[in-house]
């Protein structure tokens, strides 16, 4: 029985790295693809404005700030596939979860010693009182 849950958590495992690397490779494959149609974009741009002069009676060279805006959109995209996913990918998600579960688990824990100690006090107290409330009815009779 135990060797069977080692070899599904083998399984499971390979799953998921495989599911991992298959999930990367997508993210690089359309980065790259991001790359060439800004290629192909920009040229289109600067044929746009210079053999066709679209837009050169609005502004001048207006095709250079349509140009950088979307290698600044290019950039952004890098960053998040090659240095935040890289960093921030599923082992570091499930580690954020567990740190998030034992934290909860922590407080749900104080949480319950604080109600058993309020409920042992509160026992306490009403012992004392059914006490005392024998002593109080004899005096006053």
């Amino acid at each position: 029985m135990g060797e069977k849950h080692v070899i599904m958590s083998e399984k499971i495992e390979q799953h998921e790295l495989y599911e991992n690397a298959r999930y990367r490779v997508k993210q690089k494959k359309r980065l790259y693809f991001h790359f060439v149609v800004f290629l192909v974009g920009s040229v289109f741009l600067i044929a746009l404005n210079k053999i066709f002069n679209v837009g050169e009676n609005i502004v001048n060279d207006w095709f250079v700030w349509a140009i950088l805006l979307w290698f600044f959109l290019f950039i952004l995209h890098f960053i998040n596939v090659f240095i935040t996913k890289r960093f921030m990918n599923r082992d570091w998600e499930r580690n954020q979860i567990e740190k998030l579960i034992k934290k909860q688990e922590l407080k749900i824990a104080e949480l319950e010693k604080e109600v058993v100690k309020n409920n042992t006090e509160e026992s306490a107290t009403s012992e004392l009182k059914k006490k005392e409330n024998p002593q109080s009815n004899l005096t006053t009779e």
